[in-house]
């Protein structure tokens, strides 16, 4: 495992005004590597995506709280875990699969694809009734000095 460089750890209540909040956060911890604009946009999209699943399908009805924390690895990497502590998913595979949500109709079943399309690696580990944790990997490019 590489050295960690940097790290930082944000608890929030499960409402959707927080999402933003967890964006721009994580967005500007990062800004110390130095991301592209690309880069950047990638990372507040995949923290957006894992938080507003946490509120929407972690909690749903009911209110709790969201960890986000993040880390800075040597090489330019960047790890970011989401938990909730929420109903958890009953099939990791299925809720993976594009179009497939739990949500009503105006969620687009997407969350997970877009998060795995902007990272090199997502895993999801979930135990129903005990929540959920997403782990997002990001190799950021090298940036010529």
């Amino acid at each position: 495992m590489r050295a960690v460089i940097n790290k930082m750890s944000l608890k929030f209540e499960s409402r959707s005004v927080n999402e933003a909040f967890a964006r721009q956060a994580v967005g500007a911890f990062v800004a110390q590597l130095d991301p592209t604009m690309e880069e950047l946009g990638d990372i507040k999209t995949i923290v957006s995506e894992a938080v507003t699943n946490a509120i929407v399908h972690g909690y749903a009805d009911k209110t709790g709280f969201i960890t986000v924390t993040v880390r800075l690895l040597e090489g330019r990497i960047l790890e970011i875990k989401v938990k909730d502590t929420g109903r958890g998913i009953e099939n990791v595979e299925q809720a993976r699969q594009p179009m497939f949500t739990t949500g009503d109709d105006t969620r687009s079943g997407m969350g997970f694809t877009i998060m795995e399309s902007f990272t090199d690696k997502l895993r999801v580990r979930s135990m129903p009734g005990k929540g959920t944790m997403v782990t997002m990997i990001k190799l950021l490019q090298e940036r010529s000095a």
